[in-house]
């Protein structure tokens, strides 16, 4: 079963509360989405750990109900 974008925003969200998070469906799908995700939280970290985070946000669900996430991260000043 696919996921709303309303959801994954949800999801990201709760783990962020201070992000600002822009969900695209790319096909129409309900599987295929673009976030653009900028947060305080990922200051001093690399891309690949920012995106890390957002995929622990997402509770396990990237692979299953989520099929595809071309993710964006942003690091905001505080």
């Amino acid at each position: 079963m696919a996921m709303q974008a309303s959801e994954i925003e949800a999801l990201i969200r709760a783990a962020f509360p201070d992000a600002v998070v822009e969900i695209k469906d790319l096909a129409g799908d309900g599987d295929h989405y673009a976030a653009t995700v900028k947060s305080a939280a990922f200051r001093g970290k690399t891309r690949v750990q920012q995106h890390q985070m957002v995929y622990g946000a997402l509770q396990g669900r990237m692979g299953g109900e989520l099929h595809a996430l071309a993710l964006t991260t942003v690091a905001t000043d505080i």
